[in-house]
């Protein structure tokens, strides 16, 4: 009877002793370089940033080894209620709403819904784009790559000048898949073809996206119509210290709050589809060679290549070359929002943040010194 209590006590505290070197190491998070820190100086760092630069609020996660081994949330939705955040509170996550795309259209690839290399006009027609017959040459592939020759948004790009149209008619910049052109224009074509293929309306396309991406990849929180969540989560964005109104996706004429269009979102969620990436989770191998291959080259007076050393652009990503490594990024910027992502599948490491304000690249510049990912 004593060697049997013994036996227990001694098994017990071994348990317990696991389960504070468990606790030690939720206390201190890994650089890209293999630096420990403690999240009490991580904590500090963000807050210094944050006064430093003006930033309301922050969404961020950080991961090691292929998991989140940080999360969390500081600072205002609001500067004049000065209401806090916490970590369920949703952000605009602008352009790294393409990735996640990339990925649901990748998914539905695989089941034969949608051939990445047959152009969409055969799928849909667009009325608005026949003013320029070679839209009909562009295909998926070319738009998840960036490489079909729209512009970013017809109507606040300006078109060049020998061209005599009305601000919002649509045109061309280049020939499909001849050079790196960035567009949103061209992401929301693929959406309406997606949706199309499906029977479905825009908004819900919604729920296949919830279907298809955010249910099995566990992103708790991510929306791509609005919803009653929304309004009592979804932080305000700010311009110049002040609080904007809370309209989302109402300037152009293909995108509304109530049909499929840029995710809301927070760190945790985002970062699930990170860690679902570098895990290889969701899809096949095949597929994510695929994806994340390199296939358009960036220009070298790019402003992608020149603040970020992108040199190439996948299906979804931009790909950053390193010495023994290749870092995947993207970042995004809506008016009073901004956002960035990185990750490594080598070293199984990223970021992903989210803030209320413009001030997301400088902070972006100062996080990477910090988790010393190199530029």
């Amino acid at each position: 009877m004593i060697k049997s209590t013994y036996l227990f006590f001694l098994f017990f505290f071994s348990i317990l002793l696991l389960s504070c070197n468990d606790e030690n190491k939720l206390n201190q998070i890994e650089t890209y370089k293999d630096k420990k820190i403690s999240v009490e100086n991580l904590d500090q760092f963000l807050k210094t940033q944050m006064d430093s630069l003006g930033i309301p609020a922050l969404s961020i996660a950080i991961i090691n080894d292929g998991k989140i081994a940080y999360h969390n949330a500081l600072g205002v939705s609001n500067t004049t209620t000065k209401q806090a955040v916490s970590k369920n509170s949703i952000f605009e996550a602008a352009s790294i709403t393409k990735p996640v795309q990339a990925f649901f259209v990748m998914k539905l690839s695989e089941k034969g819904i949608i051939d990445l290399d047959r152009p969409l006009y055969f799928y849909l027609l667009d009325e608005e784009m026949e003013i320029d017959q070679r839209y009909k040459e562009v295909t998926a592939r070319m738009v998840l790559s960036h490489r079909t020759g729209f512009p970013n948004w017809r109507w606040f790009d300006n078109p060049p000048e020998n061209m005599e149209i009305d601000r919002g008619d649509f045109f061309m910049l280049n020939d499909p898949n001849t050079t790196f052109n960035y567009s949103g224009e061209a992401y929301s074509y693929l959406s309406r073809v997606i949706a199309h293929l499906n029977f479905l309306n825009m908004n819900e396309l919604n729920d296949l996206f919830q279907q298809e991406v955010a249910k099995p990849l566990e992103m708790k929180h991510a929306y791509s119509c609005w919803n009653e969540y929304l309004y009592d989560h979804k932080v305000f964005g700010h311009v110049e210290g002040k609080p904007k109104k809370r309209k989302w996706g109402t300037g152009l004429p293909h995108q509304n709050s109530l049909v499929f269009g840029g995710l809301q979102t927070e760190a945790k969620s985002y970062a699930h589809f990170i860690t679902s990436i570098i895990n290889g989770k969701g899809l096949y191998p095949e597929t994510y060679e695929d994806m994340l291959s390199p296939y358009t080259e960036i220009p070298k007076d790019n402003v992608n290549y020149i603040n970020d050393g992108i040199s190439h652009w996948s299906m979804g990503f931009g790909i950053k070359p390193m010495k023994d490594d290749t870092i995947y990024r993207h970042g995004g910027s809506n008016k009073g929002f901004q956002s960035e992502m990185a990750f490594s599948i080598n070293k199984k490491y990223g970021y992903v943040f989210f803030v209320n304000c413009e001030k997301g690249n400088e902070f972006n510049e100062n996080l990477e010194q910090f988790l010393e990912i190199a530029k």
